[in-house]
């Protein structure tokens, strides 16, 4: 059949052949694959796999051989790189046929893949392998789109696959359910041999092959048929009457931004019980069309179809049954009891499935929440991994939709067979959408092979999960805590008065980081309701809170040394009255989240140092140590509260602007030269503070982040109501 750009409706052909020119085989099938993975409708993140096979030099014999090029375990489609694709000898790939003993030992025959790896390649190859290996074609893509498994999870699939065929003139073959593996390899080679003219494979409940001669003509196959089935549902939508999962039950909730920034720390803290999780929230109108629907609980309740789903997903979302028209009070009663319902059945669905090698449980919460009238929360150990968990679930209520589309409800008998590794269980189904008997399920999220992937990720670093917000983040020591606080892997929001300070530390961060895990908001720490809403950021953000930290403050300062009244009454505001204010409103979103948590405040050695002409800072500072230890007591058990008491840090401070540098010199007859540059003046003042203490080595910024950052983390988890110095020994701050 002649494919040709024309007969796309919703995808775009960008293929470039003045690029594709320049590449070599290898190159042509990772420039194919960033095509198709660069859109969501065509593969979900992470998932499907796409090969080629092409002539290579064999590196022993000199002779020309056909090796494999596959997309190796773990990898994505959008972003993978050459060194990414795992390499095989086709024949050898093949031959292991003979060592095949059938579906009880499938697993088994990953073991052997590594012995067939062509140039000692160390990318491994995936459990899809022989999928590609067995199909008689030169390049093959194997992908999940909506659409695509949206007729693979119908009920009348194969029926409406047969309509499709002859509307758009195609010869796609229909293989039932069947895990990946040896087997399904074997059957797809039959399956493409009984059926004459075979352009493409529908695999029940999972997904799409399609294949082409050349790297050009499969990928224009691959998204033609892709587009052409999105067509075919699309007209099926539009048969009057027909009204996406039943119509709708409830209206969106007017203030659900604000309903959403309310249940996230609670649900966070709900579902984290027995590990942290990140959190993210979307109100997609996707989501909404399917949360307010007449069908959204039992769809939910049936579970997801595409194993690459439920992999994030779990076996199924929790419901929580709240009507929006009432008051949100509710929710965390209706959260609490769903929450037992869920656990429960996780448990019990754990059990019975589970074999004696079967991986342990896991955390039994779910990933996926689903509330009326509002959207979707999901968790996942970061930001990322909660985002891509909700993508994937807007892509199951696409493949429900799309399926609902296809077939008015029809019965379990309906339903086509499973191939025969399957289990014998019952598939499940409801408006034509079909799900994964539940032992299926079981068998691919605790497959051993995925347990195995899970285990080569490297391991956490020591603020993984962790949620933290620093207040006068966008310079000095701030700036410091903010950077070593995402070395470490916390979630770091940056609030700052400087908002372009907090911009451009959080970019800092980001190149360490990653810019998912990092964000920056202004604060002016005198104004509830600016703290507030740094504090409603960070929740819409990350989910949550677990550290909070808090290094802004003033130092009065005028030509004449004199501070006026007002300058008095500015400084007890800024360094005790707004860390009071700070703490409060942060403790309500601790106290929803039931977590432990910790606070970190930044004192000063003056705060038991008398000094002429500091007298306002000092004793400011002197109550900010004492509120520490009074907000340690109250805060208590779940957050922990300490303090740090520096001495004079000059370095990247904004307490010490130029004139008060050389005020401070002058002061202290230390000679300087007007000419000098900022930091020059900057460092002959810290080099004469640095005289006075024990060690003379003048304190800087990084040296009071690695003491707040020491409070804030799981090294000091017995501590509280405690202030460390950070003096260089100060004997003047000497406690008696």
């Amino acid at each position: 059949m002649s494919i040709t750009k024309a007969s796309l409706k919703f995808l775009e052909d960008k293929w470039d052949e003045t690029t594709a020119a320049t590449l070599d085989g290898a190159e042509l099938l990772r420039y194919r694959s960033n095509l198709l993975g660069s859109d969501l409708r065509i593969t979900n993140f992470g998932g499907g796999n796409t090969s080629s096979k092409l002539d290579e030099i064999d590196p022993v014999t000199g002779a020309t051989v056909k090796v494999l090029w596959v997309k190796g375990s773990g990898g994505d489609l959008g972003s993978i790189k050459r060194s990414g694709l795992a390499t095989l000898y086709l024949n050898r790939l093949l031959a292991l046929e003979k060592q095949y003993k059938g579906v009880a030992e499938e697993d088994a025959m990953v073991a052997l893949y590594p012995l067939v790896t062509f140039n000692n390649n160390p990318t491994a190859a995936s459990i899809d392998t022989p999928l590609h290996g067995f199909l008689p074609f030169a390049h093959v893509d194997h992908l999940h789109p909506d659409w695509g498994i949206a007729l693979a999870a119908s009920a009348n699939g194969r029926q409406k696959m047969e309509e499709f065929n002859a509307e758009f003139g195609h010869k796609l073959a229909w293989l039932p359910w069947q895990r990946p593996g040896f087997e399904l390899g074997m059957m797809l080679r039959q399956i493409v041999a009984d059926t004459p003219g075979c352009d493409g494979v529908v695999l029940g409940g999972h997904g799409l092959f399609t294949w082409g001669d050349t790297q050009r003509e499969s990928y224009l196959s691959t998204i033609t048929i892709i587009d052409q089935i999105g067509q075919f549902i699309e007209r099926h939508s539009l048969t009057a009457g027909h009204k996406h999962f039943g119509g709708a039950k409830f209206e969106s909730h007017s203030e659900r931004e604000k309903v959403a920034a309310k249940v996230m720390p609670y649900l966070r803290g709900a579902v984290s019980r027995k590990q942290r999780w990140i959190g993210s929230f979307t109100d997609a109108q996707s989501v909404l069309d399917f949360v307010n629907s007449h069908s959204a609980e039992q769809l939910a309740h049936l579970g997801t179809s595409c194993p690459d789903h439920f992999i994030r997903t779990k076996i199924r979302p929790m419901f929580l049954k709240w009507d929006p028209s009432t008051d949100t009070k509710a929710i965390p009663e209706i959260i609490e009891s769903s929450l037992e319902t869920y656990r429960s059945e996780y448990s019990a669905y754990y059990a019975k499935h589970a074999l004696p090698d079967s991986p342990k449980l896991r955390d039994a919460s779910p990933t996926v929440v689903l509330l009326p009238g509002v959207g979707m929360f999901t968790f996942g150990r970061n930001k990322t991994d909660a985002r891509l968990t909700g993508e994937f679930y807007i892509n199951a209520i696409g493949v429900m939709q799309g399926a609902g589309a296809l077939g008015a409800a029809v019965t379990c008998t309906d339903i086509p067979q499973a191939g025969p590794a399957a289990s014998a269980d019952q598939f499940s189904v409801y408006q034509n959408y079909v799900a994964l008997p539940p032992s299926e399920a079981f068998r691919i999220e605790y497959w051993a092979l995925e347990e195995a992937k899970i285990r080569r990720q490297p391991p956490e670093k020591q603020l993984s999960r962790q949620v933290a917000l620093i207040v006068g983040g966008g310079s000095g020591i701030g700036a410091q805590v903010a950077l070593i606080a995402a070395e470490r892997g916390a979630h770091v929001m940056i609030a700052d008065r400087d908002a372009e300070g907090a911009k451009r530390v959080a970019e800092e961060c980001k190149a360490i980081a990653g810019k998912e895990v990092i964000g920056h908001t202004s604060i002016d720490i005198r104004d509830r309701a600016a703290i507030k809403a740094a504090l409603a950021a960070t929740i819409k953000q990350f989910g949550g809170l677990d550290i909070l930290i808090n290094t802004a403050a003033l130092f009065p300062s005028s030509p004449d040394g004199v501070i006026s009244d007002a300058q008095w009454g500015l400084t007890l505001e800024v360094n005790v009255t707004a860390n009071y204010l700070l703490v409060d409103e942060a403790k309500k979103f601790f106290d929803a989240e039931g977590l432990d948590g910790s606070i970190v405040l930044t004192s000063s050695a003056n705060a038991v140092v008398a000094k002429r002409g500091s007298e306002a800072y000092d004793v400011s500072k002197a109550a900010l140590s004492h509120l520490v230890r009074e907000l340690a007591v109250s805060m208590s058990p779940k957050v922990r509260v300490n303090g740090i008491s520096p001495a004079t840090v000059v370095k990247g401070s904004t307490m010490f602007p130029r004139d008060r540098v050389k005020a401070s010199l002058a002061k202290y007859n230390i000679p300087f030269e007007e000419s000098g540059t900022d930091d020059e003046l900057r460092n002959a003042l810290a080099l004469f503070y640095a005289k006075r203490t024990l060690t003379h080595t003048p304190i800087d910024p990084k040296d009071c982040a690695e003491a707040i950052m020491y409070l804030a983390g799981p090294l000091a988890r017995c501590t509280t109501g405690h202030l460390i110095p950070v003096d260089g020994g100060l004997v003047e701050a000497y406690l008696r």
